[in-house]
C-alpha cells in the first residue's frame, strides 16, 4: 500500500496550497487532516524529486549572496553583508552607509537600547537612516566626545540624531573620549553621571562600532585625540586596529596596549556579549584590522566591501 508521502497527486496539491496560496503548514495540515511535520517532508520531497522548482530572480546579480555565506562560515559570524567597491572614499562610506542603515532599520526593535561608536563611516549610516517603526528605543554612546573637532563624529552626536529619527531617547555621555592618564579615567568613570552611561552598556541589544587602523586619514586622528608621533609609536608596537580608540594586534588582543587605553566609554571587551555587534569598514587596508576585531570577537556582524570580502574568503 502506497504511504502518503509518496502519493504525487496529493504532493502537489500541498505543494500548490504552501507556494501558490500560501498557507502555512499547520493550516494545511489542519485541512487536510495529516501531522505538520508529514506536511514539511511531503514539500521537501517535492524539491527533491524536482517536481518544485524554486528559483530566486537576478540572484547572481543581487549583491554577494555566495560570498557573504562563505565568510560567515570561514569566521562564524551572524550576518555578512557585502557591497560594490570604489575608490572614491567618500562614495565608499556612503555605499556602507546605506547597507548599514537598512540593516539597522530591520534589526532594531521596539524597547531596544543600542549603543553606537564614533567616526565618519557611521556619521554616513546615520544620515541614511529613514522611514523607521521601532518605539521607544534607547541609544546610548560608547564613548565620550566633547571639546574637540568633527563633533559631528562623536558618539554623542550620532545618538543625538538617531534618537530624533527614532524619536527615541539617548543618554549623553559628558567626557572627553581620551584623558592623560588612567587614574584621570577612573575619576572620571566613577562620576554619576558617566557611570550610569556605561553601565548601560551592559543592556545593549546592538552595538554599531566602525573599525579603525592607525593612519593619517583615521577618525580618531580627524577628532584631534591622537597626533601623528602617537600613530607612529602605536604603528611600532604593531597596533592592527581599532574600535571605540581603543587598541588591538592581529588577533584582537587588547593586552599590549592597556597602558595607552585612557579612554572614557565602554571597554571593548563588553562587546562580545552583545547579541548584535555590527563593525563597518571597507578597503583591503582595513582587512588586518577587521580581522583583528572578528578574532577578538568585538563583532559578530560585518558590512564591508568587496574587496577587502574576498581578502577574508581566502583566509590567509
Amino acid at each position: 500500500m502506497k504511504k502518503v508521502i509518496d502519493d504525487e497527486r496529493l504532493m502537489i496539491k500541498i505543494c500548490d496550497m504552501y507556494y501558490n496560496q500560501d498557507m502555512s503548514q499547520k493550516l494545511i495540515a489542519d485541512q487536510l487532516g495529516l501531522s505538520r511535520p508529514t506536511i514539511s517532508r511531503m514539500i521537501a520531497g517535492a524539491k527533491e524529486q524536482g517536481i518544485v522548482s524554486i528559483s530566486i530572480k537576478n540572484l547572481e546579480d543581487t549583491d554577494y549572496v555566495d560570498l557573504e555565506r562563505t565568510i560567515e562560515t570561514i569566521y562564524g559570524l551572524q550576518e555578512v553583508i557585502v557591497v560594490a567597491h570604489t575608490a572614491d572614499a567618500e562614495k565608499q562610506k556612503q555605499l556602507l552607509g546605506k547597507a548599514a542603515a537598512a540593516y539597522l532599520k530591520r534589526m532594531i526593535k521596539d524597547n531596544h537600547v543600542v549603543g553606537v561608536s564614533m567616526g565618519t563611516t557611521l556619521r554616513h549610516v546615520v544620515s541614511q537612516i529613514d522611514g523607521v517603526s521601532a518605539k521607544n528605543v534607547l541609544f546610548v554612546p560608547l564613548i565620550g566626545g566633547m571639546g574637540h573637532l568633527r563633533s559631528e563624529l562623536h558618539s554623542n552626536s550620532l545618538v543625538e540624531v538617531l534618537a530624533n529619527k527614532y524619536g527615541g531617547e539617548y543618554i549623553p555621555m559628558y567626557a572627553p573620549a581620551r584623558v592623560s592618564n588612567r587614574m584621570i579615567r577612573t575619576e572620571f568613570q566613577n562620576e554619576k553621571s558617566i557611570a550610569r552611561v556605561i553601565k548601560m552598556c551592559n543592556k545593549l541589544d546592538l552595538a554599531l562600532v566602525g573599525i579603525g587602523y592607525p593612519s593619517k586619514s583615521s577618525s580618531i586622528m580627524a577628532t584631534g585625540y591622537y597626533a601623528k608621533d602617537e600613530m607612529r609609536l602605536m604603528k611600532a608596537k604593531q597596533v592592527t586596529g581599532d574600535i571605540c580608540m581603543q587598541f588591538y594586534d592581529e588577533n584582537g588582543n587588547t593586552d599590549p596596549y592597556k597602558k595607552e587605553n585612557t579612554v572614557i566609554g565602554i571597554e571593548i571587551k563588553k562587546l562580545r556579549k552583545v547579541t548584535h555587534s555590527i563593525g563597518v569598514a571597507a578597503g583591503a587596508e582595513k582587512l588586518p584590522a577587521i580581522r583583528g576585531a572578528i578574532r577578538g570577537k568585538y563583532i559578530n556582524t560585518l558590512i564591508t566591501d568587496v574587496e577587502c570580502a574576498e581578502r577574508l574568503a581566502e583566509n590567509i
